[in-house]
């Protein structure tokens, strides 16, 4: 079944569930979500100039740093005012060099298949993340939520898991970049942004921590994904290995259809799918 949304003004945020909740942290290809904006731009633009150049840039430094950002025809008078780029990207912080290119060079290379066109555009796969705007964001901050699943099932042991849980999200709230925390049979790990400061990502990753807590209450896994920053928590065992990467997604999802599984509306549009 083909699904078609028109909202002006806002942005779609499409969420692509496999059969499993997730995969181990040594996966990286795995599909989280993509946002697109609904305002488009001409095809042979200067701002798709601009936009391609921003893309290289991204791809050719992937390969050297696990971060960087880059702003393309913002500091010229050769092209019209409007038709800059403005864009970043992050590598999980586990992620070598060679894993990190390839992670965020199978993304770029969705960007035409998700979000076609559109002048701004966040991509989040296990291991590696893009945005760019037409608009410049770099540096500004946002706490916005982004994404979020928890798993139907609860953890096993009850108060025993909730206080082991509980102390592993304290442990990823206090990490300054990225961290891995274990505690018994919880496992998670955190993100901010490469160019927050410290008390930045510390804000971000408490309100992370915060909003996992109170929407998965006692859920055996949990994400929260903001703007700048992320929380993920799992029961040791939950996770299995056998999830599709993006390419089986893309074969699965976006050439034989799918149906919608649950949406909420305000202030972002967040639609759930999952295979018939």
């Amino acid at each position: 079944m083909l699904v078609l949304i028109n909202l002006s003004s806002l942005t779609l945020f499409i969420s692509i569930l496999t059969c499993n909740h997730g995969s181990h942290i040594q996966a990286h290809s795995n599909f989280i979500y993509a946002g697109c904006s609904q305002d488009k731009y001409q095809p042979n633009s200067p701002y798709e100039t601009n936009l391609n150049s921003l893309l290289s840039s991204i791809v050719s430094s992937s390969s050297l740093t696990l971060y960087n950002f880059f702003a393309i025809g913002n500091a010229t008078t050769e092209t019209p005012p409007d038709s800059a780029a403005y864009g970043l990207y992050q590598c999980r912080g586990d992620l070598k060099s060679r894993d990190c290119s390839t992670c965020i060079a199978g993304l770029i290379s969705e960007i035409a298949l998700l979000c076609p066109y559109t002048n701004g555009a966040s991509l989040q796969l296990d291991g590696c993340f893009v945005r760019y705007e037409k608009t410049d964001f770099l540096g500004k901050l946002d706490d916005g939520l982004r994404y979020k699943k928890c798993s139907v099932s609860g953890g096993d042991g009850g108060g025993e898991f909730m206080r082991r849980r509980d102390d592993v999200l304290a442990d990823l709230q206090g990490a300054v970049g990225f961290r891995v925390s274990a505690t018994g049979a919880v496992e998670g790990y955190a993100q901010c942004l490469g160019d927050l400061a410290a008390a930045d990502c510390s804000a971000c990753l408490a309100e992370a921590v915060m909003k996992v807590k109170s929407l998965c209450g006692a859920a055996a896994a949990g994400d929260v994904f903001l703007a700048q920053c992320y929380v993920r928590y799992w029961e040791s065992g939950y996770y299995d290995s056998s999830s599709e990467g993006l390419d089986g997604i893309r074969t699965l999802d976006f050439w034989l259809g799918f149906r919608v599984f649950n949406y909420a509306l305000h202030p972002i549009l967040t639609i759930n799918l999952i295979l018939d």
